[in-house]
This record gives C-alpha cells, structure tokens and sequence, in this order.
C-alpha cells in the first residue's frame, strides 16, 4: 500500500461499497445503477449505428471529391449553385439570407452578410471547384440591428478548421479518437515507466474527450463560468399549473422539499431585480452560501435564474411550466453548471450520488407528492420552518394533517421532525 496510486484506488473501492451496499438506501442506488448500464448499452448500439452511417457518407463524399477533382469538365450552373450553398453553410451565420447565383462558371453572392464574415464568405466561395470568378454584391452589416434577416442568435459555425479543432467531434472522428486513446492508454500504462504514464494520462484525455464530446476547458470547468455541464428534467405533477407556479415562485419555500437548501432569504439587490441568497450543504457535509438574481419571469410559464457574485459553483437555469388538457402540469428544468474540475467533477458526484441531476430527481418527487397528496416531506432540510399559508391550504384541500401541515390551533404550524 506504499504506491499512493494504489491507496487512492482502495480508498475510492472502499467509499463505493460503503455507498452502494448502504441497508438503507444501497438497493436503490444499485437499481438506478443497473438501470444506468442498460441505458448506456442501448446509447452504445445507437452510437454504433450512427457511427456507420457517418462513415459510409464521409467515404462517399471524399469518393465524390476526388471525382471531381479527376473531372477537368465545367459543372452546371445548378451544380454550383449547390456547391457554394453547402460552402456558405459552414462560415456565414445567416446563410439563409444570402442568395447564389452561377452562369457559365461565374457565380453571384447578394443578401445579407455581416461585416466580418464577407472575407471567409469569399475564400470558400473561391475555393470551390468550377468557380471561375465571383460577383459580390451583399450588403454587409456591422451587426445586425433591427434588420429581419440577421435577427436571431447565430449558430456557432464550423468553418474549414480540421475535424479535431472543432469544438463538436463528428461521430467518425470520435470513434477513431477514442481507438486511439484506448490503445495509448492501455499501451502506456503497461510500460511502467514516466514515458509510459504520460502516453496512458494522455490516452485518457482524449479517450474522455471521444465519450463524452466535450471542449477540454468544458471537461476539467476552465474558462467556463457556468457552461460546463448540461442538465436537463422533466415530470408530469397531477395539480393545476397555478399552484405549480407558486410553489416554485417562492424560493423560500425550497427548504421545505429539498434536502440540500438550507435557507433561502431575499435580499437587496437595486434596479428592482430580484435577488436571493441561498444557503446550501455542500459534498462534504458544510454550508455554502451563494446569491442568485431572477432573470427572467412569466406567469405560470417561466422562472429563469443565474447565480452572481462569487459562487462556489457557478449555474443558471429556466423552469418551464406547461398546462395540459387534462388538469395536469408538465414541469421541464434546464440547466447549466460548472461543478468543481468541471464535467469530471461532475462524474465523480454523480458515482456517488451528490451530483445536482440526483439530488433534481429527489427534491422534484418530493415536491410532486406534495402537491398531490398534500403532505410535506419529513426528511428534507427545513425542518421546523415555519409553513406559509398557501403550503397549508394545499395540505387541508387534500385533507392531510402529517407533518404539522393541516393542524388547526392557535399555534404556529411548523415542519416537524420525523
């Protein structure tokens, strides 16, 4: 046990078993576990499958390239025309806007354009085989302003860089990266010696990079304030969208269904936005503190937040609310965040469980149970708090008296202990 490697690893084997083999709650996570395997066998035939296509119409494409290449002959005008169309498409953000003409090889570029995507616009436009010369009549933009064709936000476009400097790896190239990383990795480990560890930590990198198709400054959080890692839940609650909408209105109301909020207070924050200061229990069991601001709010449709100032971990986030025919609310949360040694960080958290998606899927159960039986959770983190007159008119329209909800006294009624 003197290999520092080899105490991490028994350390990190003891923590998971301890985890997973928990009296209590051990067969539930080894259920969600299973079920996990399952999943990522169906995503990993799918993926082989993609994988396929993508490479049998790359090889069609290079095969059609190099014909055309070989073939000295003028292509038609409408050939052309689609050859710039699908050149545009990769460096102009608006191609929609732009109209393409071609006669007898000499091709016409008109429509909107802004300002700085004109020379790339142009470049690849010569580039194509058969164009002879060009025209450019566009009307270029330094932004977009209030003109009709350029509203919208533009798609991040992937120009001409090669397929391993472009933020998003298509199939092909992550199936051959991650070959190659699981070959370097297994091969460089297996050495044994520096030269060897660094092959195999660097096989690792880009075989982490292959799976999971993220930037490496998204991968390890480095540069990215809130964006590393995606999270995405929804869930049917059988209550009208109304007191949905002001269940979740109400921040202070979240430590009375959450476990890891443990007081949510507003605070002053000018220019009438609305700010919150949340007071949270960490992984390792302390209280963290951060602020968020509201940033954008419709009636029984939409709550969106950002954190701001200084947070341990960074996020933002919007909660639709959508009405359906037969009574009942469809609640569907996004959100972005960027966890300690970004998605790895988040990884690890979610082996274990502590990771924001587990800790959503917990608390939105709880707040689903409530609204339809109308008891409040004993286990979540505001016990004692004080229970606001909406939470108790729920509990008594549903007749539920546990948990201090539906008392009728002179008292006031609290959250009490399991």
């Amino acid at each position: 046990m003197n290999n520092p490697m080899k105490t991490l690893f028994a350390t990190g084997l003891g923590a998971a078993a301890m985890y997973y083999l928990d009296p209590a709650r051990g067969r539930y996570r080894r259920a969600l576990v299973r079920d996990q395997l399952v999943h990522g066998g169906h995503k990993a035939k799918h993926g082989v499958s993609v994988v396929g296509r993508d490479t049998r119409n790359r090889t069609m494409g290079l095969g059609a390239r190099l014909r055309s290449l070989l073939d000295r002959g003028q292509p038609e005008d409408t050939v052309l025309v689609e050859r710039v169309r699908a050149c545009l498409g990769r460096v102009v953000s608006h191609p929609h806007s732009i109209k393409v003409e071609a006669n007898d090889g000499v091709v016409t570029l008109s429509g909107l354009i802004l300002e700085q995507e004109v020379p790339l616009l142009i470049d690849c436009a010569l580039g194509v085989p058969g164009v002879r010369d060009l025209k450019n009549q566009l009307d270029a933009r330094a932004e977009a302003g209030d003109v009709p064709g350029l509203q919208g936000t533009p798609r991040q476009r992937p120009g001409t860089r090669p397929a391993f400097l472009q933020s998003n790896w298509s199939p092909t190239a992550r199936a051959a990266a991650g070959v190659g990383g699981l070959y370097a990795m297994v091969h460089g480990f297996r050495q044994r010696d520096s030269v060897g560890t660094l092959t195999g930590a660097a096989g690792m990198l880009v075989l982490t990079r292959a799976i999971t198709n993220l930037e490496m400054r998204r991968l390890f959080g480095i540069g990215v304030p809130r964006h590393a890692v995606d999270i995405q839940k929804s869930i049917r609650i059988n209550a009208p969208v109304q007191k949905v909408f002001e269940l979740w209105d109400n921040f202070e109301n979240f430590p009375l269904f959450m476990t890891h909020v443990r007081h949510v207070r507003r605070i002053k924050a000018g220019e009438d936005k609305e700010r919150w200061r949340w007071g949270v229990t960490g992984p390792t069991g302390t209280e963290l503190e951060f602020d968020s601001t509201v940033t954008a709010r419709e009636e029984n449709r939409l709550i969106a937040w950002r954190t701001v100032g200084e947070a341990f971990v960074h996020h933002a986030g919007k909660v639709h609310f959508q009405d359906n025919a037969d009574g009942s609310t469809t609640v569907d949360i996004k959100m972005v965040y960027n966890p300690v040694a970004g998605a790895v960080g988040h990884a690890i958290a979610r082996l274990f469980g502590t990771d924001p998606k587990h800790q959503m899927d917990d608390d939105l159960l709880r707040v689903k149970s409530f609204l339809e039986t109308g008891k409040l959770p004993r286990d979540a983190a505001g016990q004692g708090m004080e229970v606001p007159p909406a939470l108790k008119e729920i509990a008594r329209e549903h007749g539920a008296g546990g948990n201090g909800a539906g008392q009728q006294g002179g008292e006031r009624e609290r959250v009490r202990p399991g």
